[in-house]
């Protein structure tokens, strides 16, 4: 049976409950004395009860008025608080915006721009999870996404947050010297190259590389599979292979003398990171922000 009350007509009876006169009631419910005393009338005969006792001198609760407003007007106005509390959030920017992304876009686009500007919103909680696979967002319920320009499903709305990036195939001077450079990418089969296990397809990562109008896929072979760049970098600079990573993560090592960088006329250019997400026609203050300090 309440499934069927009006909350707006349960709220008009608590009010005219606690002020005992209808005319009270309907100024600060903004209705007219008629409107609101043909709505009570209306909840009693949904209830079958009566509720309010009505004289000369204003207006009385019955005992089941009275029951109604002392076990359900509590919970009412709990209701109502956390409502109210729902549509603050509509206004002020708070809550946990949870990203979806690789190391890479992680430590060169997410954490150098919201490290020091989510300070100046102490309400607003950032999750970044690192993950190589192409993520249902949607699924796993996150609100954003990070991925290359080019890999961004067609269903999806994409800004684009970072530049252009160059990939690099490197290695340590010690295995170079011992093993060679290879010429082209076809070399690689002699290497031992450090693998990237991309969870989503349950594979290998197969190296992309691009010369003029000729471009290849080359699935490489070696000792390790990892499945971050930090340690693909740190096998690489241990001397057990060729790694394939973005070129900036390792150019401080060319400077350190750790790595080489082999096969640069072959490296392609990688469209830049985007923030992707689905369809949001109320987005949260908080996301909204978010975006838009990612935004370039």
């Amino acid at each position: 049976m309440m499934k069927n009350i009006d909350l707006n007509v349960l709220r008009a009876f608590f009010v005219v409950a606690r002020e005992r006169s209808f005319t009270r009631a309907a100024a600060q419910l903004g209705v007219s004395q008629s409107a609101l005393s043909h709505s009570m009338r209306g909840l009693e005969e949904k209830l079958k009860l009566r509720l309010l006792t009505r004289t000369t001198r204003g207006v009385s609760l019955t005992e089941a008025g009275e029951r109604l407003l002392l076990k359900v007007g509590p919970y009412y106005e709990g209701i109502a608080s956390e409502l109210d509390s729902l549509s603050a959030l509509r206004e002020k920017p708070a809550g946990l915006i949870r990203i979806s992304a690789h190391d890479h876009a992680a430590d060169t686009i997410l954490w150098p721009k919201l490290k020091d500007w989510l300070k100046q919103y102490p309400e607003i909680s950032v999750e970044i999870n690192i993950n190589y696979g192409l993520v249902d967002i949607v699924k796993e319920r996150f609100d954003a996404g990070v991925r290359s320009g080019d890999l961004i499903a067609q269903n999806m709305i994409a800004t684009r947050i970072g530049p252009d990036f160059k990939m690099a195939v490197v290695g340590s001077p010690g295995y170079l010297d011992a093993n060679g450079r290879p010429a082209t990418p076809h070399d690689l089969a002699a290497h031992n190259c450090i693998n990237l296990r991309i969870p989503t397809h349950g594979g290998l990562y197969a190296w992309e590389f691009a010369k003029g109008n000729e471009a290849l896929q080359v699935h490489v072979q070696g000792q390790f599979i990892l499945n971050t760049t930090p340690k693909m970098l740190e096998a690489a600079i241990a001397g057990y292979g060729l790694a394939y990573v973005p070129y900036d993560v390792a150019e401080p090592y060319f400077f350190g003398g750790q790595l080489r960088s082999v096969l640069e006329e072959w490296c392609p250019t990688v469209p830049g990171y985007h923030l992707y997400y689905a369809n949001r026609r109320q987005a949260s203050p908080a996301f909204s922000l978010v975006v838009g300090h990612l935004r370039i």
